[in-house]
């Protein structure tokens, strides 16, 4: 199948009606060239791999993923997919050409403040949450794999070593199951298990820690021997290297460099959370350490990883799912409302389901035109918080799990539903309107506005006849499922 006797592509070439322009890179594996032709309105990228004879099949194998996988994909954060060419005579991929600063070249310029170094991580993991929604594992997350763009999005590009859990791995059928770039791959990577999202985490562990450090937390191994050391040995934390960094975003990267991915986050949802509210961050042994742990915890390490081996995982998706985040929307304004114990009790059966959850609770109070209280700090909005923690501690959730926001706004539906978009919430629990509103106060009411316009399932909770009853903890509640009667998921 290969083109062993065709012309290569040049610029100036007329390909399926592509016009062949600028050649912007050329690497190992192919070569990518700007082209025009009859467009959707917006800039396009051709990518063509080498495939003359004498070139190794590696590329070839990276070309038939990716144009295989990226056609299945949608969102803000991957190109979109336009055309590909026919493998057997002139192999090709048209994508949409991503106007924005590659990472590595922002990297280029040495470590960053750690404030940035965050905030490009969050826009990241929202990338990579995106992604794994659609049962897909990157397994090349790179700073040369990462588009910053004018707008805060990070792009992710380059899916020739992805996974899709709905295709076939043509990777792994070729039994090269630790494909990846050295310094990035994750442990479970290393020993064959290409479908764990949690292998993009850890990836993106180790982009945080470039971004704060300057440096790599392994090096740059040339082995599978040096590959395989990332099991045992944790790397010097980045505090050590950059003393400007703070505890709360070690934190977040040590947890992301775990070596068992059952000590990782389980989302990239709660990792962009975390990178964005680091005051809810709950700090470990981790925050604080000044070195690599000493010999007999890196014995105990290689001791648990040498029999590792690939383990059966759930789709992508369906992992990513477990870790869920909810959303409790609490009129701290007046305390007195009849709903407020019946939304308690829901969100305790809720959270009692076996799972990694977040549980976000938020007070929107009448104000400015939505963007957080210019009143933070002071009396009334500290009387709120403490009206929304006096609500929320019947539940005894420990800090990991919870956060707690008290926000301005003069529209409290649109408020709460580009909360929960922006924090990636998959169920949002609030009251319904009392029985005794009437229509039009229900058409106006906050839980009709965010039931309407809200992108995940909300659930919308009744004041039952038998409204009494305290809540002690989740575990004591008997388990609801968001996808019960009284919820309701938009279309």
């Amino acid at each position: 199948m290969r083109r062993a006797n065709a012309d290569p592509i040049r610029s100036g070439d007329l390909i399926d009606g592509f016009r062949v322009g600028e050649r912007v890179h050329s690497g190992a594996m192919g070569d990518i060239f700007r082209v025009t032709g009859a467009t959707p309105g917006f800039p396009l990228a051709m990518k063509v791999p080498h495939v003359s004879a004498g070139d190794s099949d590696e590329g070839l194998i990276n070309f038939e993923t990716e144009v295989m996988i990226l056609p299945a994909l949608t969102g803000a954060h991957v190109p979109r997919y336009v055309a590909a060419g026919d493998l057997a005579r002139t192999p090709y991929l048209v994508t949409e050409w991503i106007e924005g600063e590659s990472l590595q070249r922002r990297l280029g310029q040495g470590a960053l403040d750690p404030v940035d170094a965050a905030r490009i991580g969050a826009a990241v993991a929202d990338a990579l949450h995106s992604l794994h929604l659609q049962d897909t594992v990157h397994l090349d997350l790179k700073p040369d794999n990462v588009i910053l763009c004018p707008d805060g999005r990070a792009v992710l590009i380059d899916f020739g070593l992805a996974h899709h859990a709905r295709y076939p791995d043509l990777l792994a059928e070729e039994h090269r199951m630790a494909a990846g770039s050295a310094p990035y791959i994750s442990p479970e990577q290393v020993f064959g298990d290409r479908s764990d999202p949690r292998s993009d985490l850890f990836a993106l562990g180790v982009v945080l820690y470039e971004l704060c450090t300057g440096e790599l937390p392994f090096g740059v191994p040339a082995t599978r021997a040096g590959l395989r050391d990332r099991m045992w040995l944790d790397p010097v934390p980045p505090i050590a290297r950059n003393a400007a960094v703070p505890p709360w975003l070690q934190e977040v990267i040590l947890r992301c460099l775990e070596p068992q991915p059952a000590d990782r986050y389980q989302s990239a949802a709660h990792i962009a959370f975390d990178l964005r509210n680091p005051d809810n961050i709950q700090l470990t042994e981790r925050a604080s350490r000044k070195a690599p742990s000493g010999f007999g915890s890196r014995l105990r390490r290689w001791w648990t990883s040498r029999d590792q081996r690939p383990q059966a995982q759930p789709l992508p998706a369906a992992q990513v799912s477990a870790a869920r985040v909810v959303l409790a929307a609490i009129d701290t304004t007046h305390m007195d409302d009849e709903r407020h114990p019946a939304v308690l009790r829901t969100v305790a059966r809720i959270l009692s389901i076996p799972a990694e959850y977040r549980l976000i609770c938020v007070s929107v109070i009448a104000g400015g035109p939505g963007a957080p209280s210019a009143a933070v700090g002071s009396s009334a909005y500290l009387d709120h918080l403490v009206r929304l923690r006096s609500w929320v501690e019947p539940l005894r959730l420990p800090p990991s799990r919870l956060s707690m926001h008290v926000i301005e706004a003069a529209d409290p539906a649109g408020l709460l539903v580009d909360f929960a978009r922006r924090n990636h919430v998959d169920l949002i629990v609030l009251g319904a309107p009392s029985p005794a509103q009437t229509r039009l106060a229900w058409w106006r009411s906050v839980a009709s506005g965010v039931a309407a316009a809200a992108g995940c399932s909300v659930h919308l909770v009744r004041v039952p006849a038998d409204a009494a009853g305290a809540v002690t903890s989740p575990a004591s509640a008997a388990p609801e499922s968001p996808d019960s009667p009284a919820s309701r998921r938009p279309a």
